[in-house]
C-alpha cells in the first residue's frame, strides 16, 4: 500500500500509478448474494448448470458486483494520513471491456488521473482498472470521484 503524509502529497503524485489491491476470488456465493441484493438474478450470474452452457462456459459477476469492489480495492491501493474525511462524490465513466468468471481471481489498479481544489478540500479523479488473472483486457475501468477534506 502506498501511503502519503498528507493531501498535497497525495496530489504530487497526479499522473502518477498508485499501486494494486492484493488478489482476491470471485466465489459463487458472492454472486449469490449480490444477486439477492439487487434482485438481479439473471441465469447467466446464479444457474451455474446453465451458465455451463452459455457464452462464458460458466457463470459470471454482475458488472455492477465488479464495479462495487472497487470502493473495496482503493483503500487496499493508498492512504493518505491527516484526513477527516474522505467522501465518494460519484463517477465519471464506467466499463465493462470483459467479463469476471466465477473463480476468477481479481485485483485493482490506480492511477491519479487529476486533483483539483474545491470549496470543501480537493476533488480526485482516480482510474481504477479492475484485472482478471490471466486476462489480457481489463473486467472494469472506472473513473471515480472522492473529495478528500483535511
Amino acid at each position: 500500500m502506498r501511503r502519503f503524509a498528507n493531501v498535497e502529497e497525495f496530489a504530487a503524485a497526479k499522473g502518477e500509478h498508485l499501486g494494486y489491491s492484493p488478489w482476491r476470488t470471485v466465489e459463487q456465493k458472492q454472486i449469490d448474494l449480490f444477486a439477492e441484493a439487487t434482485d438481479d438474478h439473471q441465469w447467466i450470474h446464479v444457474d451455474p448448470e446453465r451458465a455451463k452452457d452459455g457464452p462464458f462456459g460458466t457463470t459470471i459477476a454482475h458488472g455492477y458486483l465488479t464495479l462495487s469492489l472497487v470502493s473495496a480495492f482503493m483503500p487496499e491501493i493508498f492512504h493518505i494520513d491527516g484526513l477527516t474525511s474522505v467522501v465518494n462524490v460519484g463517477l465519471n465513466k464506467v466499463r465493462f471491456p470483459a467479463p469476471v468468471r466465477v473463480g476468477s481471481r481479481i485485483r485493482g489498479g490506480a492511477e491519479l488521473v487529476d486533483i483539483k481544489n474545491s470549496p470543501a478540500g480537493k476533488l480526485s479523479t482516480v482510474r481504477v482498472k479492475v484485472e482478471v488473472e490471466g486476462e489480457r483486457r481489463a473486467a472494469c475501468v472506472a473513473d471515480t470521484l472522492s473529495l478528500y477534506v483535511s
